[in-house]
């Protein structure tokens, strides 16, 4: 099968035909001067030190704190958001209940 078999759109949307992704090479040639060896180059470790690791632990230990203070105080509001309403229907409940056993009297 040619490639125009497998994408007939293709010639209907007039596109250029595919080509391969280029391969990277491993040395750039322009790099370096001509004729030079590319010279190994050392990568210094990246690890943290105790200092460091001190600030890390300690700025999460913080976000941990404050998104907890915030997620309680917006349950501590829907609480009594929720309960302060049937609070005041027991109230009127009782005060219904109340005046009706006066008035049997």
């Amino acid at each position: 099968m040619g490639a125009a078999a497998l994408s007939p759109w293709r010639a209907v949307l007039r596109l250029p035909p595919l080509a391969p992704p280029p391969i990277p090479s491993a040395v750039d040639p322009h790099a370096c001067g001509a004729g030079a060896v590319p010279g190994v180059q050392v990568e210094r470790p990246t690890g943290r030190t105790p200092a460091g690791l001190a600030v890390v632990v300690a700025g999460g230990v913080g976000a941990v704190l404050v998104i907890g203070t915030v997620l309680v105080s917006m349950l501590l509001a829907v609480a009594v958001a929720v309960s302060a309403p049937s609070v005041a229907v027991c109230a009127v409940v009782l005060r219904s209940l109340l005046n009706g056993q006066h008035r049997q009297r």
